[in-house]
């Protein structure tokens, strides 16, 4: 099993923890990870573009010319997508491009991601993390006693308000609860910083 040492909210070290070998200790998958990462980014895409087809723009009511005699092309209607101010041909509209993978796989995407942070040495747990008031002072000091100063997720069990206002003006620093652990925010910082807590609440969701 793989061990990891254990901080206090101060920043000295208080012992080691051992992590689940099963969810923290496996081989990273690396196209699972990809196929999961494109899958959030997918869902995180607004698909709100939208283009004018020739039912849709202003004007055209009436043939610009004769069939015949003309000696120039036959034309319908000034909107037709031929014309400067017609309608688009198979433009894009409004859709959704979320789509979901298989339980499983998602499963072993997450634990690969975290896996891989083990791989790193990019883990850090601490024995407790809780705060009397709402203090970014406060918050940037547990950091610096932890030595970090690059982007940081730092996993709680629960929503913790206080925990999560004090960290919302540092940059590069996003709070989420265990429960809400995903591969995109793993991989989009290169510290992991779990309380107790939220490394017991993972391995009872994930085991």
């Amino acid at each position: 099993m793989p061990k990891v040492t254990m901080f206090s909210q101060a920043g000295s070290e208080v012992g080691a923890i051992e992590l689940n070998d099963s969810i923290f200790g496996i081989e990273p998958n690396n196209h699972v990870l990809f196929e999961a990462i494109i899958m959030q980014r997918a869902s995180l895409r607004q698909g709100t573009h939208k283009v004018k087809n020739r039912s849709e723009v202003a004007g055209g009511g009436r043939k610009p010319w004769k069939q015949k005699g003309t000696g120039r092309a036959r034309q319908g209607s000034i909107r037709s997508p031929q014309w400067r101010g017609g309608g688009v041909v198979f433009g894009p509209t409004p859709r959704s491009y979320a789509y979901k993978l298989p339980k499983k796989v998602r499963r072993l995407a997450i634990k690969s991601a975290l896996s891989a942070k083990v791989l790193e040495e990019n883990v850090l747990v601490l024995d407790n993390l809780a705060f009397e008031a709402p203090k970014t002072k406060e918050f940037a000091a547990v950091l610096a006693g932890l030595s970090i100063d690059t982007k940081a997720l730092i996993v709680t069990d629960g929503l913790d308000e206080k925990v999560a206002l004090s960290a919302r003006n540092i940059p590069g620093i996003t709070v989420v609860e265990a429960t809400g652990l995903n591969v995109l925010d793993v991989v989009s910082h290169n510290k992991l910083i779990m309380t107790k807590s939220a490394v017991e609440k993972v391995e009872e969701v994930l085991a």
